[in-house]
């Protein structure tokens, strides 16, 4: 089936944050929002048909997620990525960000460290500090374009009150989709040093063309003895606003220190979060091929754009996720003179880059979930920004 992602979806007035709320987020509403990573395209069919279905039966009482929901993540994670995982693992979650949360309390203690690898999400940090807990960065390597791990400085920044390490996998906003052997490795230091891995696994179905992803607890039962992994459909499919993750743990003693948790706090759910997963991990790998192409091609597009029209900016390469890291530091601004040079002179709001921590100093996060036309407009904006002060 062919789909259409050409098509531009109108999403002023829907109470949109990416949209409605332009003149809070960047003063003006005068600009292309290219920031909070949702997409400008309109969820699949198929899971705006279940929805339909379900709204069609009038009654939206009490409710609880049916065999389907456990089958259809079970079979889509076997058969993508050859992670087998088992019904009892799977605990429900409004969000990923709330699992976050929901895990540092279940798992640490006020004044114990957590480790984080910036540049990377930002609500990593407020995950950690909001509940007391102290932030410990291991920070990315980035050499010749290339981000890695630094693992010396990992086994170094552990101590008796470490705890655990919150991994972006694939990292946001960086754009690697980790290997089986970094994940081995990082894994390997966890484990000799008694540290959980809570590995967020929102962008995994993201992946571009030539590259792969890989669970960190699908590496091997000790390895997922010692990891707790949060998905959801949310990026995928565009349905944030669902709000419904899941948290696989096949360790029971974790989960029923996770589950206390989410059960003391009576996070019951919602019929339509339930009901768009299921359509969504049922049938959503055609669909899924098609947008990955799509947003490979807006990809391939900034980069050349940047290469023979603004080499001021270097992308850098992205593996995964539909987010691109744009190095502007040939600029020599400030984050916040960046920031406003691509409001005020180009008309494109993003993410400005050491809100994700250190190391992002100089970046900008541009997202590449819209229509060609879109991207082309945005890069056309920017070169003639960045011409005139050339």
């Amino acid at each position: 089936m062919n789909w259409n992602f050409d098509n531009p979806s109108r999403r002023e007035g829907t109470n949109c944050i990416k949209y409605d709320l332009r003149r809070e987020i960047f003063g003006t509403m005068d600009v292309i929002p290219m920031w909070v990573a949702d997409m400008d395209f309109n969820t699949p069919d198929f899971v705006v048909n279940a929805l339909k279905e379900r709204v069609n039966h009038e009654i939206y009482g009490y409710t609880f997620r049916p065999q389907e929901y456990y089958t259809s993540i079970i079979n889509w994670f076997n058969t993508r990525y050859n992670w087998k995982i088992e019904k009892e693992w799977i605990n429900y979650c409004p969000g990923i960000v709330p699992a976050l949360n929901f895990c540092t309390l279940a798992f640490t203690e006020p004044g114990d460290n957590i480790i984080v690898q910036p540049p990377v999400y930002f609500p990593f940090f407020s995950a950690v500090e909001a509940h007391g807990r102290k932030l410990n960065y291991n920070k990315l390597i980035e050499s010749d374009g290339k981000w890695v791990m630094d693992y010396d400085s990992l086994a170094e920044c552990i101590d008796e009150r470490t705890r655990m390490i919150i991994l972006s996998n694939p990292h946001n906003p960086i754009g690697r989709a980790w290997t089986a052997q970094e994940l081995e490795r990082l894994a390997g230091i966890c484990i000799e040093k008694n540290i959980i891995i809570l590995s967020d696994e929102i962008h995994c179905d993201l992946v571009l063309p030539g590259f792969f992803h890989t669970s960190v607890a699908s590496l091997s039962e000790k390895i997922a003895e010692n990891t707790i992994t949060c998905i959801a459909p949310s990026k995928t499919f565009n349905l944030a606003g669902m709000s419904t993750s899941s948290v696989i743990i096949s360790n029971p003693v974790l989960r029923k220190t996770f589950s206390r948790i989410v059960e003391n706090l009576h996070l019951g759910g919602n019929i339509f979060g339930a009901t768009a997963s299921i359509a969504a991990y049922t049938h959503g790998g055609e669909w899924l091929s098609a947008l990955v192409e799509y947003i490979d091609r807006n990809v391939e597009y900034v980069m050349d754009y940047c290469a023979k029209m603004i080499p001021e900016i270097v992308p850098v390469q992205p593996e995964a996720t539909y987010m691109i890291w744009l190095d502007c530091s040939k600029f020599g601004m400030t984050g916040k003179e960046l920031h406003r040079f691509f409001i005020n002179n180009a008309g494109v709001g993003m993410n400005e880059g050491s809100t994700f921590g250190p190391g992002g100093e100089g970046y900008m996060r541009m997202n590449l979930a819209t229509t060609h036309q879109t991207v082309i407009k945005a890069m056309e904006q920017i070169e003639k920004a960045v011409s005139s002060i050339r």
